[in-house]
C-alpha cells in the first residue's frame, strides 16, 4: 500500500502513515477516472482534428472562421 503524508500547515508536523484500504480502494478509483478523462479527451481532439483535415483546414484557421 502507498503512504500518505499529512502536514499540518500551523505547527509543521508531519505525519507519515500506511494508506487504509479504503483510501487504497478510493485512490484506485481516482487514478482510474482521471485515465478515462484523459483518454476522453485526447478522443475528442483525434476527432476534432479528423474533421478539419477532411474540411482541409488548420486550427488556426477553424478559430478564425469560429471566432474562438
Amino acid at each position: 500500500m502507498g503512504k500518505v503524508v499529512i502536514v499540518d500547515a500551523i505547527t509543521g508536523e508531519v505525519v507519515e502513515r500506511t494508506q487504509t484500504v479504503a483510501e487504497k480502494t478510493q485512490s484506485d478509483k481516482d487514478k482510474a477516472e482521471a485515465e478515462a478523462q484523459a483518454e476522453a479527451l485526447e478522443a475528442k481532439a483525434a476527432a476534432r482534428q479528423a474533421v478539419l483535415d477532411r474540411l482541409g483546414l488548420t486550427e488556426q484557421e477553424a478559430q478564425l472562421l469560429l471566432g474562438s
